[in-house]
């Protein structure tokens, strides 16, 4: 897709005689931590509001810094027994051993500590790469963060490397990344998740008049932030690119194992045991925007939240509020997934409160979901 100017022509030449006065005191800025792959540091321009699929919010501002929540952190601290909590975070060179795993096309990073002794560093991870968090639940492990421009995309042209922080408003990639993370405890330590969303601007038409945002995919961009995020958390630079690479091969099997769907369009049966199904699930969860609100893996549930679902519903006008309807207030029950190992097998079920099989028009529409990420 083509770079988009932002600006009307009148702006450009506004600027065209400050470019040759300096053109001799500017420079282009470093390489970042891995290359120069990324660049959310550097705050994009202003777009005008666009039409976002659906089960995807819109784009919010480009506000590099919120408001963080309080350090004490307890990420789902019911799911392994007999876990001491700690409550003290510690420096990046004190975290502990970190690796990046992979299995098949699923990677994570494991750690030998638990999840409250990271959960400040991934945060401040992500604040200081630019971004704005979102989502912030220590509870649920959860953090998720605004959708921002990676810079680094821009054409490094001689323009913009002598006069690139003036001209910087002018362009525009056309697209826009969204991460989520999420930090699972386990029985040795934890586990961190870092899932990527994408919209790229298109044109609706060949008139090139309008244009919307639609979603893309970009995994290499996955690989790229667990391999920062391992930097941060106290490796070095060359163990990380190395863990990069190595996770970047090709893997000897052609794709997943076969995932089967049932005739009810709610379960699913995957040929893989169940460590490795449940952290695919997850995975899947995550990049297709459920929210996931809870989860144990003793159990081999997740309780989810439709994408979309859960957001203020419109508030009653006057004249409703005058004749008495008030705004509802039920709160929207979660959906149960069990992950539930059958021989060499592994099943995925959507359940009610009693483990029984749902049927529903929302049952369907997760294992749909499921089936296609799992596929």
């Amino acid at each position: 897709m083509s770079i988009k100017q932002r600006r009307p022509l009148t702006a450009v030449l506004s600027v065209a005689t400050a470019t040759s006065a300096l053109m001799a005191g500017c420079s282009s800025t470093g390489p970042s931590i891995l290359g120069e792959k990324v660049d959310y540091r550097t705050e994009g321009s202003k777009v005008v509001s666009l039409d976002v699929p659906p089960d995807l919010s819109k784009l919010p501002g480009q506000s590099r810094y919120g408001q963080l929540s309080p350090a004490i952190v307890s990420a789902n601290s019911m799911n392994i027994p007999n876990v001491q909590q700690a409550t003290e975070s510690v420096a990046p060179g004190q975290i502990g051993d970190v690796k990046l795993q992979r299995d098949g096309q699923t990677r994570w990073l494991s750690l030998n500590v638990p999840p409250e002794q990271v959960w400040d560093q991934v945060r401040s991870f992500w604040t200081d790469a630019g971004f704005e968090l979102v989502e912030d639940q220590p509870a649920a492990g959860l953090m998720e963060t605004n959708w921002l421009e990676n810079r680094a995309k821009l054409p490094q042209d001689i323009i913009r490397k002598t006069v690139g922080t003036i001209l910087d408003g002018l362009y525009d990639t056309g697209e826009r990344d969204q991460f989520k993370t999420r930090i699972e405890r386990t029985a040795k330590g934890c586990e961190i998740y870092i899932t990527h969303r994408g919209l790229i601007e298109e044109y609706t038409n060949s008139r090139k008049e309008e244009t919307r945002w639609v979603p893309r995919s970009d995994p290499a961009l996955e690989s790229e932030m667990l391999a920062r995020l391992m930097v941060r958390l106290g490796a070095s630079k060359e163990a990380a690119e190395q863990a990069k690479q190595t996770s970047a091969r090709p893997t000897p099997a052609a794709g997943y194992t076969p995932v089967r769907m049932a005739d009810n369009q709610s379960t699913l049966t995957v040929d893989d045991d169940f460590e490795t199904v449940w952290r695919r699930v997850g995975l899947a969860l995550d990049r297709k925007a459920y929210t996931i609100e809870s989860r144990d893996r003793i159990k081999g549930v997740y309780e989810v939240r439709l994408p979309g679902a859960g957001k203020e519903a419109p508030k009653p006008g006057f004249w409703a509020r005058l004749f008495g309807k008030k705004a509802d207030t039920t709160p929207i029950k979660p959906q149960r997934i069990l992950v539930r190992a059958s021989g060499t097998q592994t099943t995925i079920n959507v359940v009610d409160d009693r483990d029984q099989t749902q049927d529903d028009a929302a049952a369907k529409r997760i294992a749909k979901d499921l089936f296609s990420e799992l596929s």
